[in-house]
């Protein structure tokens, strides 16, 4: 499904040039679940941002269902994107002008679902991501916590076959954390990619690269990576884990 081949990414000053990819291969299977980790500035959200094709590379090349899609223009982008790829970002992007259940209902909006449909999708989605008590908020009224579960209900109304979280479990504590996973292990479909710092968000990946420098420095499984000496391994002691404290995906 997504084949990314020796891809760069240098982004230029006049007085600068910093390379924030170098030479990074990665595949992704249909259905996978593919996590992304590594120290901040090493790359991450730059990958997720070409593979999200909002963004070019410098250099190298990026296949979405056989297709060569690096190198094109945003117009060109935005067509494939569409309907295929469902982000959710840092900052949430929601629509201030709409409260919670308007920016979680507009997806359908344009793909013209019912009246009746609309309502018990937006519901349903609501209640699993347990803010359905502030479905009239506005989303300056809500917490960090808050609007990131109404950004990614908004994104599951999309239904595309690829998902994206950018860093999208961040601001919120271990207990929201564990519920949003929750939520989304019984209503994401198709494939998952997600970039996250805690272990625990990660550790049920199908595939785990781990970054740092602009490359991909580790590849595997949990378990896999766990046998290795390396950033994840360090992490994953630094993070207290390994004496039970694990949660599962």
């Amino acid at each position: 499904m997504i084949r990314i081949e020796h891809l760069s990414k240098v982004f230029r000053t006049e007085e600068v040039e910093t390379t924030a990819l170098n030479d990074v291969s990665l595949h992704v299977k249909q259905g996978e679940f593919v996590a992304i980790m590594g120290p901040s500035g090493c790359g991450k959200s730059t990958l997720l941002n070409i593979i999200g094709l909002l963004d070019n590379p410098t250099s190298g090349n990026y296949y979405f269902n056989g297709q060569e899609v690096g190198h094109l223009k945003e117009k060109q982008r935005t067509q494939v994107r569409k309907g295929n790829i469902g982000f959710v970002f840092q900052s949430f992007n929601l629509i201030d002008e709409l409260n919670v259940y308007e920016n979680v209902e507009l997806p359908l909006i344009y793909l013209k679902k019912k009246a009746s449909e609309k309502k018990e999708l937006v519901t349903s989605i609501l209640d699993r991501m347990n803010i359905s008590h502030r479905v009239k908020h506005f989303p300056q009224q809500l917490s960090g916590g808050q609007q990131q579960r109404v950004a990614i209900a908004r994104m599951l109304m999309q239904n595309t076959p690829i998902k994206i979280f950018d860093d999208s479990l961040s601001a919120v504590d271990m207990e929201t954390d564990a519920k949003i996973r929750e939520a989304i292990q019984h209503q994401v479909t198709g494939t998952t990619i997600i970039i996250a710092h805690r272990i625990t968000t990660l550790m049920n990946a199908d595939c785990i690269a781990v970054m740092d420098k602009g490359r991909v420095v580790q590849l595997g499984t949990h378990e896999q990576l766990l046998q290795k000496d390396g950033i994840y391994r360090r992490i994953y002691e630094a993070q207290g884990l390994g004496d039970g404290k694990e949660e599962s995906f």
